[in-house]
């Protein structure tokens, strides 16, 4: 069990190593179109606002939509033509239109484009507001035969201008004095629809105000270690959400402007280096707004973020592995040409040596890879931070429409096979002089045997050297000793340069041991997540003879149970059935039967003899009702005593019983009281 856990700790720590050390961030792959197919299913069009979502992610992806075009028009059409539609249900199912295509009549548009209108001139709150406008947009991109310009542009953008607050959020209404970094985004992109429906030009000193209040928005944006940037809301959204929600109405907001928003381009990397850090949220709503904000940012127009990945951050001197890199767009299309430079590489212990500097990677053409061909002598096995930097671009247009966001830091592997040399194991005297000296070969199999007692040593030693003859030191080694009774001691190796050493002194380890004299197996463990020939290794055993425990001495612990032992084969089950108690003959047997059926059989005869009297049974229908229930009920009594006999337990029948006593009390009673009656009065006539 303890092998199985210290091979478990060493598998875990050389993960957790490599993923602490990688930070990068990969654009949209197929992982995402998968997943995709995975979350939104047909119960995905339950609302149109679920069917838009599902749309929205499969356009953007690129993969093919489910054959829902019949029902989701038709839930739009109907959606479109009812005047009890509220505004966010028009925006929806115009936003699922503008996907599918529904065939909407003009008239429909004009009389959704009147209402809306209405709405806006009259709306107090910015959702209102908010799905009006984006209806109204939305049918614009949908028909240009339809008017949607807003004569009153300048009050509707002053309106919902004065929900703004001094620190760039915005609140939903006037009665509402809390501010929202979700409703700014909201906001902002119904001022982006104003500016686009606007039927003349926007008085430009309020254009200006608003990019402030984007820049203060950008203010109070937060940033994660790995230069991430989110906008959190603390309550009601989530970081998702809201950044979300911000992105839509700055990329709204750009489109509309003649002039670029002031927004710092490491920002605009960052929220997409904050969207591809989520890797595959687990829900269809944080899917959709990752899906849906990547794309806004891949064809914005304030900056496009380019993104620098590795296709692995583990590098194996073995194999001679190059270093590519790869430089593509959040939905993982091709970059502009561009050249990829690495600064520096230094180690993660030593930030001041730089083990390369200053190297152009060479541009694959077939694979679209930057590559750096041969790692230089001077890159040991080791953690490293290579530091790149993207100089983009060989077009000098292109300069201010793409962001790299300056250097970037990404933590490398290299991996390569240690040298495992001088291995030993000896026996030692009290005077450190040498008893037995075996050789051990770590590479392969060992089955050495030693003998010892309390007043003697046991060291191993070994040295391990990197493919550059360095010293290396991992970060686990561990000497494991195993008593035949399964008690376990488990001891760290030292060391001192190249050299790896331990020395276990049995007379100062007796108590730790328990006094337990026999054979010890000895199991070796050396790993690191550089290290590729990383091994945990019997190498023998050793026959330990300790003096006799003192009577307060320290007893050895119960032997661990192996957990799994629960799921193993069981201990079969033998059972002997009692045996059959001896039975009358057959003949007995039925002479006792006959004689139970005895009071029946003179029950019947005597029935005979007398004759059966119908004179007094009653001929009105509900008497005569009473009179054949309550004689059902007697039957059913009957019935049951036989059913007792056959099968029944004595519970059940005395359920029943009662039961049929409480029926046959109520009839028996009406047609007894009914007899009364009829006798009374034959005798009074």
């Amino acid at each position: 069990m303890a092998t199985r856990t210290l091979g478990a700790l060493l598998a875990l720590v050389l993960a957790v190593k490599i993923c602490e050390a990688a930070s990068v961030f990969h654009p949209i792959s197929d992982s995402h179109r998968s997943a995709a197919t995975e979350l939104f299913t047909e119960e995905s069009f339950a609302s149109l606002e679920e069917a838009y979502e599902a749309l929205r992610s499969f356009e953007v992806l690129r993969i093919d939509k489910p054959d829902v075009r019949g029902a989701t028009c038709k839930s739009v059409v109907e959606k479109l033509g009812s005047s009890a539609s509220a505004p966010k249900d028009l925006f929806y199912a115009l936003k699922v239109n503008g996907i599918l295509k529904c065939e909407v009549k003009k008239e429909v548009f004009e009389g959704i484009a009147s209402r809306l209108k209405a709405v806006v001139n009259g709306a107090s709150s910015l959702l209102d507001i908010y799905y009006s406008i984006g209806s109204l947009v939305l049918i614009k991109d949908q028909t240009s035969e339809v008017d949607v310009l807003l004569a009153d542009a300048d009050g509707i953008f002053r309106s919902i201008k004065s929900l703004s607050q001094s620190d760039g959020r915005w609140r939903y209404s006037s009665d509402n004095p809390q501010s929202s970094t979700y409703a700014a985004g909201l906001a902002i992109e119904a001022l982006a629809g104003v500016v686009s429906l606007a039927s003349s030009e926007i008085d430009q000193s309020m254009i200006g105000k608003l990019k402030r209040d984007v820049s203060k928005l950008f203010d109070i944006v937060e940033k994660y270690d790995d230069d991430a940037f989110y906008f959190d809301e603390k309550v009601d959204q989530s970081p998702l959400s809201t950044t979300a929600s911000v992105v839509r109405g700055l990329t709204a907001l750009a489109a509309v402007t003649s002039e670029n928003l002031k927004v710092p381009g490491d920002k605009i990397l960052g929220l997409a280096k904050f969207f591809l850090g989520i890797g595959i949220p687990g829900n269809n709503k944080d899917f959709f707004n990752q899906i849906d904000s990547l794309s806004s940012l891949e064809s914005n127009k304030v900056s496009v973020p380019l993104i620098l990945s590795l296709p692995t951050t583990v590098l194996s001197l073995t194999k001679k592995d190059q270093l590519k890199v790869k430089v593509s767009t959040v939905l993982g299309s091709s970059a502009p040409p561009l050249t990829v430079r690495l600064v520096r590489a230094f180690s993660s212990g030593s930030k001041d040596a730089s083990v390369i500097s200053s190297q152009e990677l060479k541009f694959d053409q077939e694979s679209g890879y930057h590559v750096l061909d041969v790692l230089r002598k001077s890159v040991d096995v080791g953690s490293y931070i290579f530091v790149f930097e993207v100089l983009v671009l060989h077009n000098s247009e292109h300069e201010t429409v793409y962001t790299t966001g300056g250097l970037a830091q990404v933590g490398v592997f290299v991996t390569g096979v240690i040298s495992i040399e001088n291995a030993e194991i000896s026996v030692l005297e009290s005077d450190k002089s040498v008893e037995t000296q075996k050789k051990l070969d770590l590479a392969g199999e060992n089955a050495i045997s030693l003998s010892a007692n309390h007043l003697q040593k046991l060291r191993l030693s070994f040295q391990l050297t990197t493919p550059l003859g360095h010293a290396f030191k991992p970060h686990q080694v561990f000497l494991k000793l195993t008593h035949e009774s399964k008690v376990e001691h488990i001891f760290v190796v030292g060391s001192s340069g190249k050299k790896f050493e331990k020395t276990l002194d049995f007379l100062g380890l007796v108590d730790k041991f328990y006094y337990l004299s026999g054979n010890y197996d000895l199991q070796l463990t050396v790993g690191d997540a550089v290290m590729e020939n990383s091994f945990l290794r019997a190498i023998g055993h050793v026959d330990l003879d300790l003096p006799e425990a003192p009577e307060k001495a320290t007893r050895p612990p119960s032997p661990a149970v192996d957990p799994y032992l629960k799921y193993g084969p069981k201990a079969e089950i033998s059972h002997i059935f009692r045996v059959a108690e001896k039975l009358p003959p057959n003949h007995l047997s039925f002479a006792f039967l006959g004689l139970l059926f005895l009071p029946l059989i003179g029950f019947l005869v005597g029935l005979l003899h007398l004759g059966v009297n119908l004179k007094n049974f009653p001929t009105s229908a509900v008497p005569a009702t009473f009179g054949i229930l309550f004689h059902v009920g007697i039957a059913a009594v009957l019935l049951l005593y036989v059913l007792f006999w056959l099968k029944l337990d004595l519970f059940t029948t005395l359920k029943w019983l009662g039961l049929f006593g409480v029926f046959l009390l109520f009839v028996g009673h009406r047609i007894l009281s009914h007899l009364a009656s009829t006798s009374s009065k034959l005798k009074s006539a």
